[in-house]
């Protein structure tokens, strides 16, 4: 499972192998009301995120690594609070939780790790060989880190 955390959106995706082939078992987005309070919103992600967990059963969590502007402090506190629960929803599910930084994920799947959003989303959809690209540059993001992580998985073999 991979997860690109967010307090605003929470993108998630599950892939799977069957046959050699890589597929999109599931792909979605966790879009919290920014009216609503911080707990209020951290307690929507990590309960939906348990939702997909017990649903689709994943053996490991891939999350995207902590990345801030410097000119930005607060954007990484509240991109901190999102992760933290997207982690304790991993590790309430006894999930191993694995963590790429942007530029990593983005070198695996680009061969650039400063690919643009667009170069990820295409990507994303030629990988898979899906019809479009996602809609939402989170779920690409969290299909990429997936597939970053099924690539490291095969590198270590």
């Amino acid at each position: 499972m991979g997860i690109d955390p967010g307090l605003a959106d929470t993108g998630y995706a599950l892939i799977r192998e069957c046959n050699g082939t890589l597929v999109l078992q599931e792909g979605g987005l966790i879009r919290t009301n920014s009216q609503m309070a911080l707990t209020c919103r951290l307690r929507e992600i990590y309960e939906e995120l348990m939702k997909v967990m017990e649903s689709y059963k994943p053996s490991v969590v891939a999350v995207e690594d902590l990345y801030t502007d410097y000119r930005h402090p607060g954007t990484a506190v509240l991109m901190g609070h999102a992760r933290g629960v997207c982690l304790l929803a991993a590790a309430r599910y006894g999930l191993e939780v694995i963590n790429y930084s942007p530029a990593r994920v983005k070198k695996s799947l680009t061969g650039n790790g400063r690919a643009s959003k667009g170069q990820v989303k295409a990507m994303v959809r030629v990988t898979l060989n899906l019809r479009e690209e996602p809609g939402s540059e989170h779920v690409a993001d969290a299909i990429a880190i997936a597939l970053c992580h099924l690539r490291e998985l095969k590198f270590r073999k």
